[in-house]
């Protein structure tokens, strides 16, 4: 699980850590630093780049100016809100919007409610004062800010509880939560993100409740030998989600990148990821996800490290 810890280590140590990783420039992505100590995969930014950003706990992109884009996960349960206002002096200072991810329970080790009973207690309103928590700390902010709620709803993999509601419990509830939200938050943009999988569609939870759509898109060498005996290429993972969502007519980021494999595999993948590309004209972003991944993928192939620069002493 990701956990409000993460950011409160990388907000206070990031300067320190971050320092060897990064220098400064007008490109950054997939290089080594002068010591030799950190390889850097990070996605290669240009002048014509679409907006980067990331998700950062282990602080990589904290003197990377080129980030446009701070995303925090946060659950709506047990979670120390004041935090919030660290994130956004550290984004403000750094010229970046906020994309809050709101996942819909507690990190808590004994948390135990199942679906259904989390469908139930939402629909109820038994959640609302969760939501409005969350919403009237955003709402102090001064950075800008898109909310994230219940992503990856039609992956079915068990990683979600939301994920086991059907479309039409997903629908009704994505838009109870973000009703409340809007009482309290009415600025927002609000990001309904599916994994890209066949089937989303039923999950979209209409014009009113969408300002923009995320994706996620995830490279894993070792996947891709074992799936279809070859390496996957960036436009190939994003072009199916892509093209299921873009007849809604929203913009379209990429909530969530990462790309895993050997030196060739990632430089491709650096190289491509933050371009403009013809076959995406509505992409407006894509973020990067700095972080071990939290599950192991299928087929035996262990847990990807999504993280752009090795740190020795984790």
């Amino acid at each position: 699980m990701k956990s409000l810890f993460k950011l409160s280590a990388a907000l206070l140590c990031g300067l320190c850590i971050s320092g060897g990783v990064y220098a400064a420039s007008g490109v950054s992505g997939a290089s080594v630093d002068s010591r030799n100590q950190f390889r850097d995969k990070r996605p290669i930014i240009t002048a014509d780049s679409v907006t980067p950003g990331a998700y950062d706990p282990h602080a990589d992109y904290t003197n990377d100016s080129n980030s446009k884009i701070e995303h925090l996960f946060l659950p709506w349960e047990d979670v120390d809100l004041a935090t919030l206002s660290a994130a956004d002096a550290y984004a403000r200072e750094r010229g970046r919007s906020l994309l809050i991810t709101v996942e819909p329970w507690s990190w808590a080790r004994d948390w135990r409610v199942g679906p259904e009973d989390l469908l139930a207690g939402i629909l109820g309103g038994r959640y609302d004062a969760n939501m409005s928590a969350v919403c009237s700390a955003a709402a102090q902010l001064k950075s800008p800010v898109t909310i994230r709620w219940g992503q990856e709803m039609e992956d079915n993999d068990g990683q979600f509880t939301w994920a086991f509601w059907n479309a039409e419990g997903y629908v009704n509830a994505y838009r109870h939560v973000i009703d409340i939200c809007r009482k309290h938050l009415p600025s927002a943009q609000y990001m309904w993100s599916p994994k890209g999988e066949e089937g989303l569609e039923a999950f979209y939870p209409g014009d009113k409740y969408v300002d923009i759509i995320g994706l996620s898109v995830f490279g894993y060498q070792p996947y891709d030998k074992l799936e279809v005996g070859r390496d996957t290429t960036f436009v190939e993972r994003t072009k199916p989600g892509y093209d299921r969502v873009t007849g809604f007519g929203k913009p379209i980021a990429i909530a969530e990148l990462g790309y895993e494999g050997n030196d060739e595999y990632d430089r491709d993948w650096a190289a491509e990821a933050n371009k403009p590309h013809a076959e995406f004209p509505d992409m407006t972003a894509v973020v990067y996800f700095n972080d071990l991944e939290v599950y192991p993928w299928p087929r035996k192939v262990g847990r990807p490290d999504w993280r752009v620069a090795n740190h020795p002493l984790d």
